[in-house]
């Protein structure tokens, strides 16, 4: 196993799990996470900073998260940082940043 290209990410979901079907069967799932890092400032000032993270999944991973996974849900997840671009509705150029999920595990209650 390659640890060139390594993100392992534990965050709650912030939406419901969005699937798009391939014609051929398969599935894409994707959704955001939301990661949280707490860090004291000189003053004594607790702050709590917020990243989103956006996942993307494929075949039984896609279904996975599809069945079992709603909005607020705590996971875990182990995938590679992934770059693309689209054009909007707008027709201008954007990039995404992603992350390709290879491992999932469902954890918390909700």
């Amino acid at each position: 196993m390659s640890l060139r290209n390594k993100v392992t990410l534990i965050g709650h979901t912030g939406k419901e799990v969005e699937i798009f079907n391939f014609e051929n069967g398969n599935k894409q799932a994707t959704v955001s996470i939301a990661t949280h890092d707490y860090y004291t400032k000189a003053n004594g000032e607790k702050v709590e900073e917020t990243q989103w993270h956006n996942l993307v999944a494929y075949g039984k991973t896609a279904e996975v998260m599809e069945k079992y996974m709603p909005k607020g849900k705590e996971i875990a997840v182990e995938g590679k940082l992934t770059y693309r671009s689209y054009d909007d509705k707008d027709g201008v150029k954007r990039m995404i940043t992603e992350i390709r999920v290879e491992e999932l595990v469902l954890l918390g209650s909700k």
